[in-house]
C-alpha cells in the first residue's frame, strides 16, 4: 500500500515481518549489510516502483498462461471442404459438433436466433471471385457464416466479420448478404455436422449444411463466361501471348460461347502469326463464319486444309459431331477419306461415312483395317469398341 508521508506516494514499501526470524527475511525486501551484526538498524529498506511490480506480475501471468495453453483435441473437430466451379474456388472452414443424443433443431440450436453454423470460432466461407448466392451478388472475400433457423425456413448470413468466436459478437450491421432458403429432411441421420457441395454444375453448386435429420442448402453460382474471359485476358498478358496454343484456346473459348468474336478473331490472328497451323487457321475460319463474313471464312478454311494432316482433319470432324453439326462433320470425313485413303484415320473416316448410311458390315470392315494399322494398343482397344457396336448394327456416329 502507499505509505503516507513517504517521498513517493505511489511506492510500495516492503518491511520485514515482525514475527519471522532475521534468517527468513526475503532478500527482495532487505539488503543485509555485512558490516553490521544484522540488527534492524543495519537493514536497508527497498522500495519497488509500481511499474516494476506490474511487470513482474505480468511476467508471472504469461508463464501461467503458457503453462495452461495446451494444444488439445477439440470435442467438435475442425474440418475444411473446397470446391471449384469454373475458375472460382470456394472453401469452408468449420467445426463439427456431434448430435450425441440431443435435440438439435429447436433445442440445442434454438429457432429464431443467430447460430454459428458449426462450433467454436466462426465458420467461414471464402470465394476467390465474385459470386451469386441464391441469385444475389456477393463480392469475393472471406465471410463469417451464420444462420437463423426456423421450423420451415432458414436465413443464411454472410458477415464481413470472420474472426469472431461463434456468433456471440455478431452484429447485423456487419452483414454483407442475407438470403432465405428452405431446409429439407435428410434420408439418413448425420451424427456429425458437415458441409457438402451438391448438385454440381459447370457454373453452380448447392452448398448444404447437414446435421441430425435436416439439410440447409444454398445455391452458389458464377458468371462462367465473364470470369473465364477475364482470366484468359490476364494469362494472355504473360507468356501465353508468345505461343500459338494459348491464343488459339482463348479464341476457341469465345467461339464456343459465342461471345467477344472480334476479340477472338484478334487472338486467332496473333496465334497464326506465332505459328501457322491447321488448328488456328480453322479457328479463324469458324470465327469469320460466325461473324457472317463467308468469303473470308472460305479463304481461311482453304488455307487450313492445305496445312491439315489426317489426324487433325479427322479430329476436327469429331469436334463438329460433338457440337451437333453432323452434316458438316460428314463433309470433313469425306475429305479425310479422299486425301488419306490408307491408314488409321482414312479407314475410320470411311467407317463413319458407311455407318451413317446404314452399311454396318462395310463400316465394320473399314474399322478392322483401321485397327490393324493402329500403332498402339490403346488405339486398337478404342477401335475395337467401335467394331463391337457396328457388329451390333449401331451407328457409331450417335
Amino acid at each position: 500500500m502507499p505509505i503516507a508521508g513517504s517521498r513517493d506516494a505511489n511506492a510500495f514499501v516492503l518491511h520485514p515481518l515482525p514475527y519471522r526470524s532475521r534468517r527468513s527475511r526475503n532478500y527482495l525486501v532487505a539488503d543485509y549489510r555485512k558490516s553490521g551484526k544484522g540488527n534492524r538498524h543495519n537493514m536497508k529498506t527497498t522500495t519497488l516502483k509500481p511499474l516494476v511490480l506490474c511487470l513482474a506480475v505480468a511476467g508471472l501471468g504469461q508463464i501461467a498462461s503458457a503453462q495452461n495453453d495446451l494444444n488439445l483435441p477439440d470435442v467438435s473437430q475442425a474440418a475444411e471442404v473446397k470446391q471449384r466451379i469454373a475458375l472460382t474456388d470456394i472453401a469452408i472452414k468449420y467445426h463439427r459438433p456431434l448430435v450425441n443424443g440431443r435435440k438439435i433443431w429447436g433445442g440445442l440450436v434454438p429457432y429464431g436466433k443467430v447460430w454459428r453454423a458449426g462450433a467454436n470460432e466462426n465458420t467461414t466461407i471464402e470465394f476467390s471471385d465474385p459470386v451469386s448466392v441464391e441469385g444475389k451478388p456477393l463480392d469475393k472475400g472471406t465471410y463469417g457464416l451464420h444462420m437463423i433457423p426456423n421450423p420451415d425456413s432458414c436465413t443464411v448470413i454472410f458477415s464481413k466479420t470472420n474472426t469472431g468466436w461463434g456468433s456471440y459478437s455478431y452484429e447485423q450491421k456487419e452483414d454483407a448478404l442475407r438470403v432465405e432458403v428452405k431446409p429439407r429432411p435428410l434420408a439418413e441421420i448425420k451424427e456429425a455436422l458437415e458441409f457438402e457441395f451438391e448438385d454440381l454444375k459447370p457454373d453452380s453448386t448447392a452448398v448444404t449444411l447437414k446435421w441430425e435429420k435436416l439439410g440447409v442448402p444454398f445455391t452458389v453460382s458464377v458468371n462462367d463466361a465473364d470470369q473465364t474471359l477475364q482470366n484468359i485476358r490476364a494469362q494472355l498478358k504473360g507468356r501465353g501471348q508468345f505461343t500459338w496454343q494459348a491464343l488459339d484456346e482463348g479464341a476457341q473459348f469465345c467461339l464456343t460461347k459465342n461471345i467477344n468474336l472480334d476479340e477472338a478473331l484478334r487472338w486467332a490472328d496473333a496465334s497464326i502469326q506465332n505459328e501457322e497451323r491447321f488448328e488456328n487457321l480453322s479457328t479463324k475460319a469458324d470465327i469469320l463464319k460466325a461473324l457472317n463474313r463467308p468469303d473470308e471464312a472460305k479463304a481461311a478454311w482453304n488455307e487450313a486444309l492445305e496445312k491439315a494432316g489426317a489426324q487433325q482433319l479427322y479430329t476436327y470432324g469429331r469436334q463438329l459431331q460433338n457440337q451437333k453439326k453432323g452434316g458438316e462433320a460428314m463433309e470433313i470425313f469425306k475429305e479425310v477419306a479422299k486425301r488419306f485413303p490408307k491408314g488409321v484415320y482414312g479407314s475410320l473416316a470411311q467407317a463413319r461415312i458407311k455407318s451413317a448410311a446404314g452399311d454396318f458390315a462395310g463400316a465394320a470392315s473399314d474399322a478392322r483395317q483401321a485397327q490393324a494399322a493402329a500403332p498402339i494398343d490403346a488405339q486398337k482397344q478404342s477401335i475395337q469398341a467401335l467394331i463391337t457396336r457396328l457388329e451390333a448394327k449401331q451407328d457409331i456416329n450417335k
